[in-house]
């Protein structure tokens, strides 16, 4: 069994440019008339019930979002893992900040303006989950490194891509070194070699190049549907990182072994607590979506998980955080509600959204009720929701409905600031994101 590498604790981030940062009624989701710092949201007494925030609304909900990290914490300590969250889910470096004071050992990012915000913001170690090939990409990874207590992590996949990898470095010519893990693929995947022989020699083209570093071998799981298919592409690392062992080509540092590990966290470190090295190692889940998880396909996964996996799962597990609300419209037609929001508002890339709870204005209701059976969203337009509306429905014009998300990544984007709401819908703060 490997023995896991310590993890060198990252330094809390900056985040006293976001909270001065300037909003307005130009900034969606704020009520008419503000005009406030980031930071003092959390200070107006606002509250969702009340009916003090225009809608559609997307929230958070802090206390669920702070179990969420707390549970994954737990989950990475008590199985020898780490994890390198996926910043590209949330693109907010105040939850970048949660998760760093959670033990994140890194913040993974997918593209150069990506890696800066993290930059930007004190982030210290990143893992760019993807092959750097254009000028400026290569340039810019290069000037990151100029900062000497920066490190960075990036993927390769094949030898014209090491060597223009390599030349940059040549060129650049500094102590600090860019840090490779190789990627494995599978046919019809993404990105990654797909074979063995195709990710040594990849491999040994990173080992042999001055101002590159053999850093470890990687994966992204995600799009293989069944947990077998998993299990194959993960003995591929393990097997390919054994293989270079065997030829001598890692350096001094602990081995780094990587996987996507949202939807199959389960696998990924079952196969990497399974594997056998003579040095220490770097066991690393790169999910991002744990931390508000989803009402959808990140739901279902982890009933999967928590039936199926081996490893020690804490007490209680991740529950969704992210809501986006919405006013009900209009009943024109029979079996049918028109609500006011849209694809521009929440996710539909993986499944419809799922009608939660309502709520109605004016005293009626102590608290938002859960949705009752059959109410189902049948189609989104840009800004209106068509909800599936049975006979003897409570729901009536002007009625509140909060929706569950699946997939998070493409909600917070339609969002340049998401509102933190206690468990009574008061705002308690605000989360800026930097799409």
């Amino acid at each position: 069994m490997a023995v896991t590498a310590p993890a060198a604790a990252l330094p809390r981030l900056s985040l006293g440019e976001i909270e001065a940062q300037r909003l307005d009624v130009l900034t969606k989701g704020l009520p008419p008339g503000a005009a406030l710092r980031l930071g003092e949201i959390g200070r107006q007494g606002w509250s969702l019930l009340e009916g003090d925030m225009p809608l559609p609304l997307a929230v958070i909900r802090e206390s669920v979002l702070k179990a969420n990290s707390a549970w994954m914490k737990a989950f990475t300590a008590a199985n020898g893992l780490l994890i390198a969250p996926h910043g590209k889910t949330t693109m907010a470096p105040q939850l970048f900040d949660l998760q760093i004071a959670d033990g994140a050992w890194a913040i993974t990012v997918a593209t150069m303006q990506q890696l800066a915000v993290a930059r930007h913001f004190g982030v210290k170690r990143v893992i760019l989950a993807n092959q750097p090939v254009g000028r400026q990409d290569i340039a810019y990874c290069f000037a990151a490194l100029r900062d000497p207590g920066f490190e960075l992590y990036c993927l390769a996949d094949t030898l014209p891509g090491v060597a223009l990898l390599a030349e940059a470095a040549q060129a650049h010519g500094g102590a600090n070194p860019l840090r490779i893990l190789v990627e494995i693929g599978f046919m019809g995947g993404r990105t990654g070699a797909r074979s063995r022989e195709e990710a040594l020699a990849v491999a040994r083209a990173v080992a042999a190049a001055p101002g590159l570093r053999l850093a470890g071998f990687e994966c992204f799981e995600g799009l293989i549907s069944d947990t077998a298919g998993a299990d194959r592409l993960l003995g591929e690392v393990v097997a390919v990182a054994a293989a270079a062992e065997g030829e001598g080509l890692l350096g001094a540092e602990p081995l780094v072994l990587s996987a996507g590990g949202t939807a199959l966290f389960d696998r990924v470190g079952e196969a990497f607590n399974a594997a056998a090295f003579r040095r220490p190692i770097v066991k690393l889940l790169r999910s991002g979506c744990y931390l508000t998880h989803d009402s959808t396909v990140y739901s279902a996964a982890f009933r999967r998980i928590a039936l199926e996996t081996s490893l020690k799962l804490p007490p209680g597990g991740l529950e969704p955080a992210l809501e986006v609300w919405a006013h009900l419209q209009s009943r024109p037609e029979r079996g049918r509600s028109l609500l006011t929001l849209g694809k521009r508002d929440i996710s539909f890339d993986s499944g419809m959204p799922v009608p939660l709870r309502w709520y109605r204005p004016g005293g009626a209701m102590a608290r938002p009720q859960p949705m009752p059976a059959g109410h189902t969203v049948l189609a989104l337009n840009d800004q209106h929701c068509h909800l599936g509306t049975p006979e003897g429905s409570p729901l009536q014009v002007g009625d509140m409905v909060a929706f569950g998300i699946g997939h998070p990544c493409t909600t917070f984007d339609k969002w340049a600031v998401l509102m933190l709401v206690d468990d009574d819908w008061r705002v308690t703060g605000a989360v800026r994101t930097f799409f």
